[in-house]
């Protein structure tokens, strides 16, 4: 999954598509605010949008996978639309009228014609499993060094139409978390460049939008979909930097115990009892370095009982191997925070 690949995603986001409407299509571009939701389809490749029905006329714009068009006419192999209609999420309620990803609220879609290839609307007959193909394939491109740019972003698109088209499908509930976590790590990749990030406290840096993965959790409730998005929300509550000190990793291990506690039969967890385990080891280092014997102490005991419960809980995963490591080092006295040289 993407979320591993953070580091691959800072040249794959594609830059948005500012839309000239030359003077003839202004009339007809003004009225797409009340357009036919009905007639919306999104296309798997790059579409480029020309005046005419001819492809030696003037190209307007360029509509990539994952983009909405509206439908209005059709002409044998082509068809008239309203390209790059998408509005924005509901972060911003002022916004929900412009054309996605545009900062100019003067902007409007561009009418033109498309060739009739490669467009999905919805009803089409297999076509949440085609739109989910398409967007694991860009999902896949874009785990891979030197990725086509923008792929990580038109996988989070085209997952969100298999949603959005196909919103009783069994596809649904996994498109709509896989498109949800591709923006969240996204998003969280650049918002890991700005200084803010080395903050101690969560609330002196931009809070991530979490718009997108509490519809999951509203829409999917007791799924894994909804706990892995409960997983990915917690990202916003963390430290940014622990600078030495006791009170992050404690908070953050109670974060951690709380979510295994919720969703102890989510696929993350596991992975979140072990946190716990570590951010505990962690505070025994950061207690013993302060020479607070009774909190150090205090904090092995706690250190080796997560542990116990991790084993217990998820025997078959390498995580309870894992924190039984941490617990393991706590006991011997070696430092899990810094260096462990004697």
């Amino acid at each position: 999954m993407l979320q591993s690949k953070l580091w691959r995603y800072s040249t794959m986001v594609a830059p948005a598509v500012l839309l000239l409407v030359t003077g003839a299509a202004i009339g007809q571009a003004q009225k797409t605010e009340n357009y036919d939701r009905n007639a919306r389809a999104t296309v798997l490749h790059d579409a480029n949008v020309y005046v005419a029905a001819d492809a030696d006329s003037q190209k307007v714009s360029l509509v990539t996978p994952g983009h909405e068009v509206i439908i209005v006419e059709r002409n044998g192999p082509w068809v008239k639309v309203f390209a790059n209609t998408d509005i924005n999420d509901d972060a911003n309620e002022d916004d929900r009228n412009k054309p996605e990803f545009s900062d100019d609220a003067n902007v409007t879609p561009a009418s033109g014609w498309i060739r009739d290839k490669g467009i999905i609307a919805p009803g089409r007959a297999g076509g949440d499993s085609i739109l989910f193909g398409s967007a694991a394939n860009f999902e896949n491109e874009a785990e891979h060094p030197h990725a086509p740019k923008g792929a990580a972003h038109e996988a989070y698109l085209l997952y969100r139409r298999v949603a959005e088209y196909f919103p009783d499908s069994a596809l649904a509930p996994e498109a709509a978390w896989r498109s949800a976590d591709i923006r969240w790590q996204l998003a969280k990749l650049d918002a890991s460049t700005l200084p803010s990030a080395k903050e101690q406290e969560a609330y002196l840096r931009p809070q991530l939008y979490e718009g997108q993965l509490k519809k999951v959790m509203k829409m999917y409730p007791g799924s894994k979909f909804a706990a892995m998005a409960a997983y990915d929300l917690l990202d916003n509550k963390l430290c940014g930097d622990w600078q030495g000190l006791p009170k992050c990793p404690e908070m953050e291990t109670g974060l951690y115990q709380k979510y295994a506690q919720q969703y102890p039969d989510g696929p993350k967890s596991a992975e979140a009892l072990y946190n716990a385990v570590y951010r505990q080891g962690v505070v025994v280092t950061m207690y013993t370095v302060q020479e607070d014997r009774k909190r150090a102490q205090s904090a092995v005991q706690r250190t080796q009982a997560l542990a116990q419960e991790l084993k217990e809980k998820y025997p078959k995963t390498d995580y309870a191997a894992r924190g039984d490591s941490i617990a393991f080092r706590v006991s011997q006295g070696i430092p899990i925070y810094g260096s462990d040289r004697d």
